[in-house]
């Protein structure tokens, strides 16, 4: 199988020695699962988009700085590219940026969130149980770290999990979109350093909180795990 990620922003330089960029990040995640994997990176910030749709078997976005909602030119090239995805009923899968790009190309809305930054270790209820769910779960705690928040699903969405924070944490579209609303490719260590780097930004009881959370488990190849086993039943049934 080769995922195409579709890299929608870089790790700050003096941390890319340490943790790599984005596009690292999902390879150790997913390769843990499946180290027969295979990837080709994508950097839409630079205008490096597909040449065809089926370059790659699976599509994933990536989180990003930038909000869906911003201007750039490369973030309408970026929604009219997850709309066509859509509508050749490619894999695709949304990470944070992504989930919210995904929701709002198809219809969804996005906007700040009145409740303001998540970060840390957020933990979601599962709502829908379904068969690539493996293992099974009822609840998935995730590192996050999100300002903007998906306020209306998209049509056709199932929502599979939710969290007191964040109401739409986890979509479904069809048989070949899931989304997260979480980080499954952060390590608590990048999470800290964020958090640090924008501690006047969250504000004091944010930036504690968040800190503290970072002491609970997290469930990042589970979500992996559901990501490959989503994937691969949908390629299943295109075969």
């Amino acid at each position: 199988m080769r995922i195409g990620i579709l890299q929608c922003d870089s790790v700050r330089e003096d941390l890319q020695p340490t943790f790599g960029n984005y596009p690292d990040m999902f390879r150790r995640l997913l390769t843990r699962v499946d180290p027969d994997l295979g990837f080709r990176v994508y950097d839409l910030t630079q205008g490096d988009a597909p040449g065809a749709l089926d370059e790659c078997d699976a599509w994933l976005i990536t989180g990003s700085k930038w909000s869906v909602y911003d201007e750039d030119p490369w973030i309408a090239d970026a929604h009219e590219l997850a709309g066509r995805l859509h509508e050749e009923r490619r894999p695709m899968i949304g990470i944070c940026f992504g989930h919210q790009l995904i929701a709002r190309a198809l219809g969804g809305r996005v906007e700040k969130a009145s409740v303001g930054w998540g970060v840390g270790v957020h933990t979601a209820r599962i709502l829908e149980r379904r068969d690539w769910m493996e293992p099974t779960r009822r609840t998935l705690s995730l590192l996050v770290s999100h300002q903007d928040q998906v306020t209306v699903l998209p049509p056709g969405a199932e929502l599979l999990a939710r969290h007191e924070f964040c109401p739409h944490d986890m979509m479904q579209i069809g048989d070949h979109v899931l989304t997260f609303q979480g980080h499954p490719e952060f390590v608590k260590a990048y999470s800290r350093q964020t958090i640090q780097d924008r501690r006047e930004r969250l504000g004091e009881e944010t930036y504690r909180e968040g800190l503290a959370s970072l002491s609970s488990p997290t469930e990042e190849d589970v979500a992996a795990s559901w990501i490959l086993g989503f994937v691969q039943r949908a390629l299943a049934r295109t075969a």
